[in-house]
């Protein structure tokens, strides 16, 4: 599950940087202020949606994608980046994926990724990562069914909210698929489930916009490392949750506790 949809569900979390580590470790980077978090824009036409993602959506998007595949395997390509040495973990889920240490100040571990795999495989393989790694793959199957997503992830944006270029964002991740019920009922529940019952009966754009206001940072005790001390620090605030439906806004807040 996409780590924001837990969150809604569950928005004050207990002990977060032990127990969901697959939340946490997205506010980790965030002191005391107002942040540009993820961005998702979908649209219809009569044979197709597009679902265009920032980075944090990725893993969502190529999830989405994967669901509506026949059974079958296929080819992949991209990379997968990790903050710490996951070589067993990723060969106990029966990947041959090679991890390299990065060589620069900020320690990484990345593994370039040109496999043939399961549709069934590639969607627990994403659920299972989504607690240590970033998975940042493409595929083309056909006009309408395939993803694309940068190799490279970008750098936390420094602009204010009011100030985000949200176009430019969602260019990260892009996936299409056939324009069905099921698949719209698919993306509904994954995407935007607490926003389902403010939609209209017909809709041809949806962008959804999701920021931070961390009001306070609870630093744990004990813990002597300065980066360990970020990372395992508590953030409080809320998060506000914008739907814009052609044209129309509607917010959700949410106290958050991460």
């Amino acid at each position: 599950m996409h780590f924001l949809r837990k969150l809604i569900e569950s928005p004050e979390l207990d002990d977060p940087a032990k127990k969901h580590k697959n939340i946490h470790r997205h506010f980790a980077r965030y002191s005391k202020g107002i942040f540009i978090g993820p961005a998702i824009k979908i649209t219809k036409t009569n044979t197709k949606i597009t679902l265009k993602g920032s980075f944090e959506y990725e893993d969502l998007i190529q999830e989405i994608i994967t669901t509506t595949i026949s059974d079958k395997e296929f080819e992949i390509n991209g990379v997968l980046i990790t903050g710490s040495d996951i070589t067993e973990y990723i060969s106990n889920l029966g990947l041959d994926w090679n991890l390299k240490k990065s060589t620069g100040k900020t320690i990484n571990y990345k593994a370039e990724i040109n496999d043939k795999i399961h549709k069934n495989n590639l969607i627990d393989i994403i659920e299972k990562l989504r607690e240590t790694s970033y998975l940042l793959l493409s595929f083309n199957l056909n006009p309408t069914c395939k993803v694309s997503t940068k190799k490279r992830i970008p750098q936390p944006s420094k602009k204010k909210v009011e100030e985000d270029d949200i176009n430019k964002r969602i260019q990260f991740c892009t996936g299409v698929i056939n324009n069905s019920e099921r698949n719209i009922k698919l993306i509904l529940d994954l995407v935007l489930k607490d926003f389902k019952s403010d939609l209209p009966e017909k809709w041809k754009t949806i962008t959804i916009t999701n920021n931070y206001n961390i009001t306070n940072v609870i630093i744990p005790k004990n813990i002597q490392n300065s980066r360990l001390l970020r990372i395992m620090a508590l953030r409080k605030g809320k998060m506000t949750r914008i739907l814009d439906v052609d044209g129309e806004l509607i917010e959700k807040q949410y106290s958050i506790t991460v």
